[in-house]
């Protein structure tokens, strides 16, 4: 169990949603909490409502110049939490290129243009903490998804890799796999969305995991069940049952 008092976190993509419950859990448990995301007002109201010492730093993650500069701004971290993500449903019946290739560069360029201006320093002083925020629909491919769940796929496999090269450094990396969470993106969806967890729910369950050892935590427990043994199905299963 980590000590997180006088620890100094780096939320990106915390305006809103898991980021902001998130955001509240850590400054309860002590922690310095810095919010970034695009939306100045939203962060600066987010800062005023933490109970701990906060600040806020705006970050467009599709603009590498804007991740330089927060980076630069927001100075040295003990760890960093990837939240930021866009989605659109549709399927490729009806495809939209422009949201296809936004949630690619949100949910996945983005994150490497992150990590790719804080790992380095993190490798260099063999101390850190790197958590990436992945999905339930990362493990197989899923109808009406294209774009997000393709993009998510991107985000396990990139914590898998750097999992496997830094499990035996002093820079931890976690990956999480939520399921369905009541935000702004969820309210798109015209479906029913089994086991919809609400924010501050999904960050007790993100917080939990962040403060043991271990790499990989898919929620809600059921529901991921149903996605981690949808992999070892043969096409022709799969496709009939999550068709």
């Amino acid at each position: 169990m980590k000590s997180w008092q006088g620890k100094r976190y780096w939320l990106v993509g915390a305006s809103a949603g898991l980021g902001e419950a998130l955001a509240h859990k850590l400054s309860r448990a002590g922690v310095e909490v810095v919010v970034s995301a695009r939306s100045k007002d939203k962060l600066a109201d987010l800062v005023a409502a933490l109970p701990g010492k906060a600040s806020y730093q705006t970050i467009d993650v599709q603009d590498i110049d804007s991740v330089r500069s927060a980076v630069e701004k927001v100075g040295d971290v003990d760890g960093i939490v990837y939240l930021a993500g866009a989605y659109w449903p549709f399927g490729a019946k009806k495809w939209e290129a422009d949201h296809a290739t936004a949630m690619i560069d949100v949910n996945l360029t983005g994150l490497v243009r992150v990590l790719g201006e804080i790992v380095p320093d993190m490798v260099e002083k063999d101390a850190g903490h790197i958590v990436i925020t992945s999905s339930l629909t990362a493990f197989r491919g899923l109808p009406n998804s294209i774009g997000y769940t393709a993009s998510k796929a991107g985000t396990m496999s990139l914590a898998e890799c750097m999992y496997a090269d830094l499990r035996k450094t002093g820079v931890q990396v976690q990956v999480i796999n939520p399921g369905f969470i009541k935000t702004q993106l969820t309210d798109k969806n015209d479906f029913k969305m089994p086991f919809l967890m609400e924010p501050e729910e999904a960050a007790q369950e993100v917080f939990d995991h962040m403060s043991g050892d271990s790499f990989k935590k898919s929620f809600p427990f059921g529901f991921s069940l149903l996605f981690r043994i949808a992999q070892f199905l043969p096409d022709g299963l799969y496709y009939r049952l999550f068709g």
